[in-house]
């Protein structure tokens, strides 16, 4: 277990989470180390896993604290992170500080974010505003996401827990720490376009059924949609051809078979079922069959009590005004919508997924200490 002292320390709680590696789906040590960390805390912590087969099991972790009545802050993330890849510096799962930079994976995204918020709330001690704090943490946002938050967020109606408002410890920030909160995100839904034709020469075409001119109308039809102009507080969603395929390695033969994959982002005037039913219906037309899944639909949390309160705390600890965005792809936040007003802050996201991921040192003490300003009303660093 780890010493009660270190809690307060962001960089070696950091250093003890990317130690225990966790490529998705993360499960075990990782998790038995945030455990050690937040047990001394006054947490009671359930740990359990979800799924089988592919991709599976998931373990997650709910960490509830009750002292007194009050609001109930969430704060949510993830342990599990994306596979290293090779040429890194040095070895991806053993955390190394290089001058002003603590390397490893998930340094960044987003195990520096973790350890903050374990060392905000050791640091805040008995000055944490009276109420509920509670983790919810996950071993699958960088996969399908099928047996992570949305598994945890069953377990937690189980029980009754519901949080009044939820940070998600992403990390938001573009150039500087605090320059950037995630107010919303955009949805996101896939679908897979298939045409089915009779094979044959291409010199008797009366006997073949070529599906190639049939797949190029359906998918001119769709590039032709224009979606919408955007709104307050999102971009135009957008249509993307993503792939083309008919895998035919002969000039005199006309296939038996065409597909088309297409990715659709949209903002908060669309629903994914809505716009797979339309994209369908062009489909079908041409004698085609689609496919969707809808992996996250768009959500918003309007500027107002929690964006503020979160910005104020940035701009004490950085001196800067945050802008409030709704860029970027999905986040597990596009679940968590549903229970509460979340927002998502976290660190400075240029080298996450990269090779040689890193954080600045000096940017986890200052996350410390704009999460402990969330958590009391007078906050003193240590």
């Amino acid at each position: 277990m780890i010493a009660t002292p270190a809690l307060t320390d962001p960089v070696a709680l950091a250093e003890a989470l990317i130690a225990c590696p966790s490529v998705t789906p993360a499960t075990g040590a990782v998790f038995d180390c945030l455990e050690a960390m937040l047990v001394p805390l006054g947490f009671t912590v359930e740990r359990f896993l979800d799924g089988h087969g592919e991709n599976a099991p998931v373990e997650n972790l709910l960490a509830v604290r009750t002292r007194g009545a009050g609001e109930h802050v969430a704060f949510a993330g993830h342990l599990d992170v994306v596979p290293p890849g090779e040429g890194w510096t040095g070895d991806a799962f053993r955390p190394e500080r290089r001058g002003e930079l603590l390397y490893g994976r998930g340094a960044v995204d987003m195990k520096g974010a973790i350890a903050a918020f374990v060392a905000a709330i050791a640091r805040a001690g008995a000055n944490a505003q009276p109420g509920t704090l509670s983790l919810l943490i996950t071993g699958d946002e960088e996969g399908d996401a099928v047996h992570g938050t949305r598994a945890l967020m069953a377990h937690m109606a189980e029980r009754g827990v519901v949080p009044d408002l939820c940070v998600v410890g992403e990390p938001t920030s573009v150039n500087r720490l605090g320059d950037t909160i995630k107010i919303g995100r955009r949805g996101s839904v896939n679908m897979w376009i298939a045409v089915e034709g009779v094979q044959g020469h291409v010199a008797y075409p009366h006997l073949a059924k070529n599906p190639i001119p049939p797949l190029v109308r359906i998918l001119t039809a769709i590039e032709a949609i224009v979606l919408d102009a955007g709104t307050d507080w999102f971009q135009p969603s957008n249509i993307e051809i993503t792939d083309i395929m008919v895998g035919n390695p002969a000039t005199n033969v006309i296939p038996t078979r065409a597909t088309a994959r297409l990715s659709i982002r949209f903002n908060d005037m669309h629903r994914g079922e809505a716009l797979a039913g339309r994209i369908r219906a062009l489909v079908e037309a041409e004698g085609g069959t689609l496919v969707a899944r809808v992996s996250g639909e768009a959500f918003l949390t309007p500027p107002g009590a929690l964006s503020a309160r979160v910005s104020e705390a940035i701009r004490a600890e950085t001196g800067l005004t945050p802008d409030l965005s709704t860029s970027g792809g999905t986040s597990d936040a596009r679940f968590l919508s549903a229970l509460c007003p979340v927002v998502e802050f976290g660190l400075v996201n240029a080298t996450m997924h990269k090779l040689d991921e890193a954080v600045a040192l000096a940017d986890l003490e200052r996350l410390t200490a704009i999460y402990q300003r969330l958590l009391v009303a007078n906050p003193t660093h240590s």
